[in-house]
C-alpha cells in the first residue's frame, strides 16, 4: 500500500525553524502548550481537539470552522440566496428583506462549506462548470491560507481574553496543498511552527483503506492543489473520452480520491520531517484525557528523529 501511496523513504530532518518544544521536558514543563494537528480528514484531529477542549484548559481553533464563518461566509450565503431566488415566494421575501438566509456551520459539520465547493461535471447531476469550480477552489485556498495565518492572533486571544492555558489548532486535510514543506521560508509553516508544535497524525494502510471505503459510500467535495486538479481532470476526460458536461460529478471525485491521498501523503510526511513530529494515529486513538495526550507527545519528542 505504501508503494501505491507514493511514500518516500525517510529522510533526515532539514535544518529549519526549530520546534518550540525540542524535548519531552520542554513540553511537560510548559505553562502554555500549543499544538497544530495535521493529517488526512478522518484520522481524529477534531475528535482529539474537542476532547482537549472539554477539559476546560484548551482553546480549540478549528480552521474549517473559521473558513466557513469568516472568510467564506458571504460567498456561501450568496449561493444559498441564488438558489432561494429560484422560488418565487422566497425571492419576494428576500427582496423585501423579510427573511434572513445564512449557513449554519459547526466545527464537526461543514456541509455548507462542502456544498459550496461542489463537484465538477454535468449540471443535471449536480455538477459545476470547471471554470466556476476552479473559481471556488481558489476562494477556498485563499480562505484557508488566511485562516492558518490567523492562528497567532487566536493564540493571543485565547490566553488574554478567555484565559485558556493551552491551544490546539485543528487544521483541514488540505493544509498540505498550499504549503511547500521543503522551503525553509514557507510563510505559513514558518508562522505556525514559530507558535506551535506541528504534529502529524499518521495513519496506517488500514486507515487509508477505510478512508477510501468511507469516501466511496459518501463522496464529499474536497479542495485540491491547482496543478493536481488540472492533471487529474485532463486524465479523467481523456481516459473516459468525455466532454466536461458529460462527467458524473460523484464518479469523478471517487476516481480522484485515492490519487489525492497518494498526492498528500508525502507532503504530510515532509511537513512532519522538516517542521514537526509524527505520532501514529493508533497512539492518538488511545488518548482518553489530557494526561494521556501529554504522555504521547512527550514520547514522540524523545523518540529518534
Amino acid at each position: 500500500m505504501q508503494r501505491s501511496l507514493g511514500l518516500e523513504a525517510p529522510r533526515a530532518r532539514a535544518t529549519q525553524t526549530p520546534m518550540i518544544y525540542e524535548h519531552a521536558s520542554d513540553w511537560m514543563d510548559a505553562a502554555h502548550k500549543r499544538v497544530v494537528f495535521f493529517a488526512m480528514s478522518g484520522l481524529g484531529k477534531t475528535h482529539l481537539s474537542k476532547m482537549l477542549a472539554a477539559t476546560g484548559d484548551w482553546f480549540h481553533y478549528s480552521v474549517d470552522y473559521r473558513i466557513g464563518t469568516r472568510y467564506m461566509a458571504e460567498p456561501i450565503a450568496d449561493n444559498l440566496k441564488k438558489e432561494a431566488m429560484k422560488v418565487p415566494f422566497l425571492a419576494e421575501m428576500l427582496r423585501a428583506d423579510a427573511i434572513h438566509i445564512a449557513a449554519n456551520i459547526h466545527d464537526d459539520d461543514l456541509t455548507a462549506v462542502s456544498a459550496y465547493l461542489g463537484k465538477p461535471g454535468d449540471p443535471d447531476r449536480g455538477g459545476l462548470p470547471m471554470a466556476e469550480y476552479t473559481r471556488r477552489q481558489r476562494q477556498f485556498r485563499e480562505a484557508e491560507e488566511r485562516t492558518l495565518l490567523d492562528t497567532g492572533q487566536f493564540i493571543a486571544r485565547a490566553q488574554e481574553v478567555y484565559g485558556y492555558s493551552h491551544f490546539v489548532c485543528d487544521t483541514g486535510g488540505s493544509i498540505c496543498e498550499w504549503v511547500d514543506p521543503e522551503d525553509p521560508d514557507d510563510p505559513i509553516l514558518r508562522a505556525l511552527s514559530a507558535e506551535c508544535l506541528m504534529v502529524w497524525i499518521k495513519g496506517t494502510d488500514a486507515h487509508t483503506d477505510e478512508l477510501v471505503r468511507r469516501f466511496d459510500r459518501a463522496p464529499k467535495p474536497m479542495a485540491y492543489q491547482p496543478e493536481f486538479l488540472a492533471r487529474v481532470w485532463k486524465e479523467y476526460l481523456s481516459e473516459n473520452k468525455l466532454q466536461e458536461g458529460d462527467v458524473d460529478p460523484d464518479t469523478f471525485i471517487r476516481w480522484t480520491y485515492a490519487q489525492a491521498l497518494a498526492h498528500r501523503q508525502p507532503r504530510y510526511e515532509a511537513m512532519a520531517r522538516n517542521w514537526g513530529l509524527t505520532v501514529c494515529a493508533s497512539d492518538m486513538a488511545s488518548v482518553r484525557d489530557a494526561t494521556d495526550f501529554d504522555a504521547v507527545i512527550a514520547a514522540a519528542l524523545d523518540a529518534p528523529r
